[in-house]
């Protein structure tokens, strides 16, 4: 079984006031947008969020075809990282060894490119994507429970970097060159400000 894990405790603080995960993209909510990418990739999933957003992400994935699982911050404005670990803490309460974790803010989500991460993290820890020079660390498969428990040692020692908990990991890269000969590039592009969420509803 493989769970998916949408991130969306963030506070979009560059989208404005409003909660970036539930906002309507061309009729869609965005956490919706990205559930939905995910659900024939996936068998179920893992919705990181605080307590204060259960209510309004609920109703997005009213219907959802996949078993939703909510895996609330127990303190909230920790940083990605810890979101992370909190959807990872979640996947326990499914039936999946591996998640592949994604931000609420990536409705362009390839499905093609989700199965190609599971299959190249097969053995190992993680399978995270390189389509720059950053690593896509809320675009990347995980073994759960390995990396939550690597993001616990990370936070611990006050490293809040996103990709601080690799360093206790077996992972592998995955490379331009396989993201692009199996799927989109748009897949890892994000809706960070009013402006990009504006631009990416003209193209829905």
């Amino acid at each position: 079984m493989r769970a998916g894990a949408i991130v969306a405790g963030g506070r979009s603080t560059r989208f404005g006031d409003a909660d970036k995960a539930v906002a309507y993209l061309a009729g869609v909510p965005m956490v919706r947008r990205v559930a939905d990418r995910l659900a024939t990739a996936t068998d179920t999933l893992v919705v990181n969020c605080r307590p204060d957003q259960r209510d309004a992400i609920g109703a997005a994935l009213d219907g959802y075809p996949n078993p939703v699982v909510y895996a609330e911050d127990p303190e909230p404005d920790q940083g990605p990282m810890a979101g992370i670990r909190t959807a990872c803490r979640g996947v326990a309460r499914t039936d999946a060894e591996y998640v592949f974790v994604a931000a609420c803010d990536m409705p362009f989500l390839d499905p093609a490119l989700v199965d190609r991460c599971f299959e190249r993290a097969a053995g190992r820890d993680a399978a995270v994507p390189r389509p720059d020079e950053w690593y896509a660390t809320t675009h990347a498969v995980y073994r759960a429970e390995a990396m939550a428990d690597a993001c616990d040692r990370a936070l611990a020692r006050g490293d809040r970097k996103i990709v601080a908990p690799l360093d206790d990991l077996d992972w592998t890269v995955v490379e331009r060159d396989t993201l692009e000969a199996h799927g989109s590039l748009d897949s890892f592009e994000s809706l960070d400000t009013r402006a990009a969420f504006d631009a990416a509803a003209e193209r829905f």
